[in-house]
């Protein structure tokens, strides 16, 4: 019914617009076939969508620079009811009671229309994107016809909307998942995502864990945990590579002996959140897995137990990784701070005793950094506040720490910000924010190489290799 109403409003608009610039009696029309129409794009492509789900509005120009005016008897899409597609040309929408066509379309010399497609595309009873395509045909009063093709991919995919896990359950690679509402995995109930499988969550969707979430993904096959816009923003950017697309994976008071193997969650609101829990049991183990592109934080922990291992924590509007009390355990992992679409953003790192007392916070052989001077926050509450923590074998990008807190920093590296004014950004492969492309993998340059101690280093790296004598510091190996 909204897409209905969206076509009526725009049909309203262009009417009005035809009102105000109607013809005077000396416009003149021509039946000529050497006069033809200039459209801005021969091809609308939507890229993939899922079948029976309706895609975003893409729009093109018509454009009349012939020297006259120029009539279409017509424009109508060759196919009728066929593909799936919706048009609305100059405020006409192409519907089945007009045979999806509109008649008698004008176009004065040097003006232009506009033409609004969507598509909400059939079953196609097929495991893979099937292509969908249609032409839209301009017949000029000449008897010339032109053409713009319409064409997408349709994905078939199982639509779930507010489920809920109330057994011990599993979700196996098979066709894609989308959930709308959110996916709730009830106390006492544990859900099994296998290695190969991708959750696709509509913008209101997260998945609210209050019993255990196990995730199965291997170095070959990660799980992923991602948005349902399957199509671009614009043509250089996908709607994947854009922060906020869905609301993250939240671990409730009661949830415990979580673990994420493998995995990627990226482009969400707040990636990861921990509840405040009983501290002698682990709440989450994440391990050769990525929270990247976050709206809010990366992983943000209240007093609770957690371990981060081999993973990668990049790009928040809040905090990458924001430890709030509790037992934290970090090894061989990166938290690096570009997000690119708010100067007001979050540090790559903060762990505090404000709220909950922090027992332990442990970071070894990991690489904090990004664009700020300082990328790494300690607080504290009162002074008898407890806040233990130690770092070791790391590179960060903060102040070197004054003498009396040196034990605390054992073979650290601190950044010094005069020395990399790219904020840090000579540590990875790739730092592209023009096209919202990231490759945290360690550039030949970096100091991270070969910088880890190896008595605490992780046996493998992120794919599961057995790392080398000299291990890195960070989650990726070098690429070279």
């Amino acid at each position: 019914m909204m897409k209905v109403k969206f076509f009526l409003f725009i049909a309203c608009a262009f009417l009005f617009g035809t009102i105000v610039t109607s013809c005077s009696e000396d416009d003149s029309f021509t039946a000529s076939p050497s006069h033809l129409l200039t459209f801005s794009t021969d091809t609308i492509k939507l890229d993939t969508v899922f079948s029976t789900v309706p895609t975003a509005t893409r729009s093109f120009w018509v454009y009349n620079r012939s020297g006259d005016g120029i009539r279409c008897t017509s424009v109508r899409l060759e196919r009728g009811n066929q593909t799936g597609f919706r048009v609305n040309v100059d405020g006409a929408y192409l519907g089945p009671t007009a045979g999806f066509q509109v008649p008698d379309i004008e176009i004065r010399d040097k003006d232009s229309i506009r033409v609004f497609v969507e598509l909400t595309s059939a079953v196609n009873n097929g495991d893979k994107p099937q292509k969908v395509d249609d032409n839209l045909i301009f017949m000029l009063e000449s008897g010339v016809q032109q053409k713009v093709n319409l064409n997408a991919y349709s994905w078939d995919a199982t639509i779930l909307r507010d489920p809920v896990v109330s057994n011990d359950s599993t979700i196996s690679a098979e066709k894609p998942l989308v959930v709308y509402g959110g996916l709730t995995v009830a106390e006492g109930a544990t859900l099994t995502i296998s290695q190969g499988s991708t959750i696709y969550f509509h913008g209101d969707a997260g998945l609210h864990v209050y019993g255990t979430l196990l995730t199965e993904g291997t170095a070959e096959n990660n799980v992923t945990l991602r948005g349902d816009r399957i199509d671009r923003m614009f043509d250089y950017l996908p709607y994947d590579r854009v922060s906020g697309q869905w609301q993250g994976v939240h671990f409730y008071e009661k949830s415990y002996n979580n673990k994420l193997l493998y995995t990627d969650i990226h482009s969400t609101f707040n990636g990861i959140v921990c509840d405040s829990a009983d501290i002698s049991k682990e709440k989450l183990l994440l391990q050769n897995s990525t929270v990247h592109n976050c709206q809010g934080h990366g992983l943000i922990a209240y007093n609770c137990l957690t371990r981060i291992y081999n993973s990668q924590l990049t790009n928040t509007l809040g905090d990458c990784l924001s430890i709030h009390g509790g037992l934290c355990d970090v090894n061989n992992t990166t938290l690096a701070q570009y997000y690119p679409f708010d100067a007001n953003r979050g540090v790559a790192l903060r762990f505090s005793a404000t709220r909950h007392p922090l027992h332990m916070f442990s970071c070894q052989n990991s690489l904090i950094t990004g664009y700020s001077d300082d990328e790494v926050m300690g607080e504290t509450g009162e002074e008898t506040t407890v806040f233990v923590y130690q770092f070791d074998h790391c590179i960060m990008r903060t102040p070197e720490v004054e003498d009396d807190m040196k034990p605390r920093f054992t073979d650290v590296i601190f950044e010094n910000p005069e020395d990399t004014i790219t904020g840090g950004k000579k540590h990875f492969a790739k730092i592209d924010i023009d096209n919202l492309y990231y490759d945290f993998h360690l550039d030949t340059i970096s100091p991270a190489i070969g910088a880890a101690n190896p008595l605490t280093a992780l046996p493998v790296d992120r794919y599961g290799r057995p790392r080398d004598d000299q291990p890195d510091i960070g989650c990726f190996e070098s690429t070279n």
